[in-house]
């Protein structure tokens, strides 16, 4: 008896060490994007600990200059990213594709983005890349490669024939379906256009019209597309749409962005749902915030809960990561970014960590 005792005894002591055993940590690549009229020299390549939420090994990855917008495919093995120049070709800014191997960016090919100053990318998943140009008013398609490369002769839609009075500005471009979402921010509208013949063409809803004075910058679907929510960069909102039977949307809310005692100059940046849908966060540029909405489950409207310093200045972009688990902060300004820990209840956000690197404006994650 008294061996068994002894037995049962060295069990548990077995047990309760292999329980006090750490976690392995789990390591997430991250890629920056940045302004290169500084200290910065083009993309940089972290290492995101996905337990504690520290960014380490900070290595330039790839020289390029003003790569502001980064995406990846989404298998992994292709990097996009813009040069947000006017001097690229004469036309203006460039577009570059990399080969990703192991967080290794190898370059494949450089084209104009047949406008100046491109400042977003996004990808269809079936072979379209689609280049927002700023200044320059349109939006380029190209048809990517077998190698992941982007080919000859891409697609424009040029905005400036659309208004006469207003100066166009197209912010972001997303697939979605058969379609393609345009975020103008010049001429207060979300553009819709479809596919056809391997060619884009105006939707049957050709657009949904903001307030004049409103800028719509970026914009989010929830899982199923039957919600849009656009961040306003000009009057500080967001603006929710809802689908409709007809493939339409229509306007449901507007919800302000900023504190009520807040009275300096704001320009709104990014719009991110949180990957449970439960929450969605938008960037203030002058307030210097993350506010924070809940998200009604059953119409998708918006709730203030509450807002979050950056502990830096001018948000550009931020990025939940993989897990869902941290929220990080690119503050271009301050050249630092800034990992906050999420609650999954509540949506809020709490200081983790702080890291130093010059002009960030654009955070991807590898494994997202």
């Amino acid at each position: 008896m008294r061996h068994f005792t002894i037995a049962c005894g060295m069990a548990i002591l077995l047990i309760v060490a292999c329980n006090d055993q750490p976690e392995k940590e789990t390591m997430h690549t991250l890629f920056i994007g940045t302004y290169t009229d500084g200290e910065s020299e083009g993309i940089y390549r972290y290492s995101f600990n996905a337990g504690d939420g520290s960014l380490t090994q900070d290595t330039l990855a790839a020289k390029l200059p003003n790569p502001s917008y980064l995406t990846i495919s989404k298998d992994g093995s292709h990097l996009y990213a813009v040069q947000e120049t006017a001097d690229f070709d004469s036309l203006g800014g460039g577009v570059t594709t990399f080969k990703l191997d192991n967080g290794i960016l190898s370059a494949l090919n450089s084209m104009g983005s047949q406008g100046a100053h491109p400042c977003h990318i996004s990808l269809s998943g079936d072979g379209y890349l689609a280049v927002s140009n700023y200044t320059g008013g349109n939006v380029a398609i190209f048809n990517l490669q077998q190698d992941g490369s982007l080919g000859d002769n891409p697609q424009v839609i040029d905005h400036k024939v659309l208004d006469s009075t207003l100066t166009p500005h197209a912010h972001m471009a997303q697939f979605i379906k058969n379609g393609l979402f345009v975020a103008d921010l010049g001429l207060h509208a979300i553009m819709r256009y479809q596919e056809g013949n391997g060619k884009f063409v105006p939707g049957n809803q050709k657009s949904l019209v903001l307030p004049e004075g409103a800028g719509p910058r970026h914009f989010t679907f929830n899982d199923d597309g039957s919600i849009l929510y656009v961040i306003n960069e000009l009057n500080s909102t967001v603006t929710v749409f809802q689908a409709s039977t007809d493939d339409g949307y229509h306007e449901v809310q507007t919800i302000g962005t900023l504190d009520e005692n807040f009275d300096g100059n704001n320009s709104c940046a990014d719009i991110h749902l949180s990957p449970d849908g439960k929450f969605l966060y938008g960037s203030n540029r002058g307030e210097n915030t993350i506010v924070i909405f809940g998200v009604d489950p059953n119409t998708g409207m918006l709730d203030l809960k509450g807002r979050e310093s950056v502990h830096g200045d001018w948000p550009r972009n931020f990025s939940l990561d993989p897990s869902g688990n941290f929220l990080l902060v690119a503050n271009q300004r301050s050249n630092n970014i800034v990992v906050f820990k999420r609650d999954f209840e509540t949506g809020t956000l709490e200081f983790a960590s702080e890291t130093k690197q010059s002009s960030p404006v654009c955070l991807a994650f590898l494994n997202h």
